[in-house]
């Protein structure tokens, strides 16, 4: 008999899910649920992703060039960004990315989970070389400005190591989750014309995706 919709399936040490249009088969188990880092797939280079945010403070911020500069309340909460990386080497892999998003420009300090991201893309392979992103990270997407501000956490990322795109994919599944609510039409997505990347989650709600692997949002 067939495993409820939804429900991961075991396959030996691996295990498969489906999610609505979403499907993912992870060959190999690199995670515990607790993780603030869960990281599907094979063994690609690039891939698509989904950050984890926490707002500490409510904040009024410029999202760069983002509607004219237009000037966004950010209410404190969480939130979720999805991006992907579909280069196999240099600045555009999908580990490199994953660094720049944790540090901050200048001479801030970088996200606390960014150690824990070099240490863990080091042992699965993700990326070869120095992964630290060089010095004088420069402001380029909208999620750039609000991972800048100390007032802003990135506190997970579910990671899907894939040489297929899937940021579009994962962004319609969360925008069509009722958990999920568009802080403003279009934000993140310069490059995905009716879509929204950077979503609010409402207090005491929790993101289908999550529920279904039985992860917490940390």
């Amino acid at each position: 008999m067939d495993p409820p919709p939804h429900t991961p399936r075991a396959i030996g040490g691996s295990f498969e899910f489906s999610y609505q249009f979403l499907k993912v088969k992870v060959t190999r188990m690199m995670f515990k649920p607790v993780d603030p880092i869960l990281i599907f797939g094979n063994d690609a280079q690039s891939g698509s992703y989904i950050l984890r945010l926490k707002v500490h403070n409510p904040l009024e911020m410029a999202f760069g060039r983002f509607k004219r500069g237009k000037r966004i309340a950010v209410l404190a909460g969480r939130y979720v960004y999805v991006g992907s990386a579909m280069g196999e080497k240099g600045s555009a892999s999908l580990g490199r990315r994953l660094l720049r998003h944790a540090t901050r420009s200048g001479d801030k300090a970088p996200h606390a989970i960014r150690a824990v991201m070099l240490s863990r893309f080091k042992a699965i392979g993700l990326g070869s070389g120095d992964l630290r992103p060089p010095a004088g990270k420069k402001l380029h997407w909208n999620v750039d400005y609000l991972l800048d501000h100390p007032a802003v956490e990135l506190s997970g990322a579910l990671i899907f190591r894939s040489e297929t795109r899937l940021e579009a994919t994962l962004a319609k599944l969360l925008a069509d989750d009722p958990a999920t609510f568009a802080l403003e039409k279009g934000l993140g997505a310069n490059d995905a014309p009716g879509q929204t990347h950077l979503l609010g989650v409402y207090a005491g709600r929790e993101l289908s995706l999550l529920q279904m692997i039985n992860a917490p949002f940390l």
